[in-house]
């Protein structure tokens, strides 16, 4: 891959970590000039498995991942949705044997890069290691997120909440304006996010459309009422920690 491509794919690095610090312009060309290895691959094609110990971090260049775990009886469980810009499986250079998966929920391409490349760039950079321990940290904090909104909300705030996020996240990486946003996932993975049934989901996204909350056509998510979408999930944004708001 010649220098220049390089750059096109690790803009997406980048931007999405633009969107929770600052990056001079020293960081920004070093993490441009990383090694990453672009692939292809197919929706629900497994990008690392449970019990992997890999030797380099994915990063989501384009499209939707998710990470998850399967379950005997062949439930599965996700625990994030990833978007371009994302590297979910970061913390894969200090916990070395993955306890859970992450698959592409659809065509998505996504860069690898090696374990020992981004150990030099943190070396040489203590600034980027404390902006890549952020990026963790507001991992951590949407898992808390998600498990209030799992124990305590009801599905139709718990949807609401999770909307509100993913608008938001979406929006601070460029990808999302307007109160407009791709959603290319299907009910069943929000199913398996929210622990509800493909039914239950179902039920609660009419119920939004007919109260004129949102609408959703062409894999593309419409918020008509912020306002009231985040005042129904008291949805409070602090905890992304994002550069940039909602207009």
């Amino acid at each position: 891959m010649s220098p220049a491509s390089d750059i096109h794919v690790l803009s997406a690095l980048v931007r999405k970590l633009e969107s929770i610090a600052r990056l001079s312009d020293a960081e920004r060309r070093a993490i441009e000039s990383l090694p990453a290895k672009p692939r292809l691959l197919q929706p629900g094609q497994d990008i690392v498995r449970d019990g992997d110990r890999p030797s380099q971090c994915c990063l989501i260049l384009d499209g939707w991942a998710c990470r998850y775990k399967l379950l005997g009886a062949g439930k599965r469980q996700i625990f994030s949705f990833h978007i371009a810009g994302d590297v979910p499986d970061l913390q894969t250079l200090h916990l070395h044997v993955m306890d859970h998966s992450i698959c592409t929920l659809t065509e998505a391409t996504v860069a690898f890069i090696p374990h020992d490349s981004l150990r030099d760039l943190i070396t040489r950079f203590p600034g980027l290691a404390e902006i890549f321990w952020r990026d963790t940290l507001v991992d951590a904090a949407i898992f808390r997120a998600w498990i209030v909104c799992m124990g305590r909300r009801s599905a139709y705030e718990h949807i609401a909440h999770l909307f509100c996020e993913l608008y938001l996240k979406l929006r601070a990486v460029g990808l999302a304006d307007g109160y407009r946003c791709p959603l290319p996932i299907t009910q069943i993975d929000l199913g398996d996010a929210l622990g509800l049934t493909n039914v239950h989901v179902n039920r609660v996204l009419q119920e939004m459309r007919r109260q004129g909350l949102i609408t959703l056509r062409d894999h593309t998510l419409a918020i008509e009422s912020w306002d009231e979408l985040s005042r129904i999930s008291e949805f409070d944004p602090t905890y992304l920690r994002l550069e940039k708001q909602a207009a």
